[in-house]
């Protein structure tokens, strides 16, 4: 697991070391933490770790739609599927 506090950098340290630090991005996957006056204001990713972590939120989100989908179900909300499908059938005229 990532620790925020362990690579903090100043953002003037990147934009003078910026082909250093974009080889260490891409070699250990791990955000750079970068401050302004000594405050974290940006977080840095090279793009495979970036799209790794968009990934994982998106299949966290699609998890807990399912999961909220399920309790509603479970409440006796919702339509069970061969119903939803006779209706779609139904008004679109799509045949069996």
């Amino acid at each position: 697991m990532f620790d925020l506090t362990q690579d903090i950098r100043p953002l003037t340290d990147f934009k003078r070391k910026t082909a250093a630090f974009t080889k260490q991005l891409k070699k250990t996957g791990q955000p750079l933490v970068l401050t302004v006056n000594g405050k974290a204001e940006l977080v840095v990713h090279d793009v495979t770790s970036y799209q790794r972590l968009r990934e994982m939120i998106e299949r966290a989100e699609a998890v807990a739609g399912i999961r909220k989908g399920l309790e509603s179900f479970k409440r006796g909300k919702g339509i069970p599927l061969g119903r939803t499908d006779q209706r779609i059938r139904r008004k679109y005229g799509i045949p069996r």
